[in-house]
């Protein structure tokens, strides 16, 4: 018997387990590290079955960014003085809410279960695509991001930019245009330094690699610009750097540049192309890649801002 299957059950039995941990701690800490575990035992499965795309995703945005996001959401959760957790939810509220989790649960189990053989699939008409004019890449999931459905992953970006101008419009009127307040401690630990020196020069090299090698293997632009964010983040946890002030004008154009540069190349094709985010077919695989490089920029800048918070006009925590 292959180890393969039993390995493919423990680590299902692993997520599970986790999820329902993440669920029941008591503690906000334990349950986001459960958060975090449970993400990069996703990136596991993802790579069981064949996605590492996926898994690289999950593991950079799913755990990473988004771990270190809720660890900054909940101390300053904690900050606050006037929440009142003296009253839990009682027991008619976790059983209502326990029964509508099991009832979504079996709904989507039916759904999955009453497919036909083989079950409608979109794959063709994505492979057709992208395939055809406007291609041109070796990596098919980046293909199908950037060609077949370039519209959505535009407007994914642009969720980004909303989401980062809703975090600043929580700040105080009068420290609209300053900077967050800084990430780490006044004095950080020493070990904290040293972890940044040593692991953000290779991770931006790492999610360089990773951005340029998507074009033709796993990896892409927001694979890579999630990398060069948490690089961005672990700097400004060890005060190698500090968060920049939202109204520098570099700053703002790295965000729209990204979305920008995108809807130009998607308007030029209907010149170029004869279609709205159609590419030449000669040319198309060196505008794909310039796309990438401004939505790298922008992945890469929008990301960090989401953990910094909004402006609060001091320069110490």
């Amino acid at each position: 018997m292959s180890a393969l299957p039993v390995i493919d059950l423990g680590l299902a039995v692993l997520v599970i387990g986790i999820a329902a941990w993440t669920i029941t701690a008591r503690d906000l800490f334990a349950s986001v590290v459960g958060y975090v575990a449970y993400g990069l035992l996703l990136a596991l499965v993802w790579i069981r079955l064949y996605a590492p795309d996926v898994a690289l995703t999950e593991a950079a945005v799913g755990s990473g960014v988004t771990g270190v996001l809720l660890v900054t959401a909940g101390k300053r959760l904690g900050a606050l003085k006037t929440v009142d957790d003296s009253a839990p939810p009682s027991l008619a509220l976790k059983l209502t809410a326990g029964a509508l989790a099991l009832l979504v649960a079996g709904a989507l189990m039916t759904v999955i279960l009453l497919l036909p053989d083989p079950a409608p699939s979109l794959a063709p008409a994505a492979a057709a695509a992208t395939d055809g004019p406007g291609a041109g890449l070796g990596n098919p999931i980046t293909a199908v991001l950037i060609s077949y459905r370039s519209f959505d992953t535009m407007l994914e970006k642009i969720v980004l930019i909303l989401a980062a101008l809703g975090v600043w419009s929580a700040g105080a009127d009068k420290a609209w245009g300053s900077a967050p307040a800084p990430l780490g401690r006044r004095n950080p630990y020493g070990a904290t330094v040293f972890l940044a020196q040593m692991l953000a020069p290779a991770g931006v090299v790492i999610g360089m690699h990773i951005f340029w090698v998507g074009a033709d293997a796993p990896g892409g632009a927001f694979q890579g610009g999630a990398l060069l964010a948490a690089m961005w983040m672990i700097a400004m946890m060890a005060r190698l750097t500090e968060p920049p002030r939202i109204d520098a004008r570099w700053l703002r154009l790295a965000l729209v540049a990204g979305p920008a540069v995108f809807l130009i190349a998607g308007l030029a094709g209907i010149v170029t192309a004869g279609s709205f985010f159609a590419y030449p077919a000669a040319i198309a695989k060196p505008i794909i890649l310039f796309i990438e490089t401004f939505m790298l920029l922008s992945i890469a800048v929008a990301l960090p801002l989401l953990v910094a918070g909004p402006p609060s006009g001091r320069s110490e925590p």
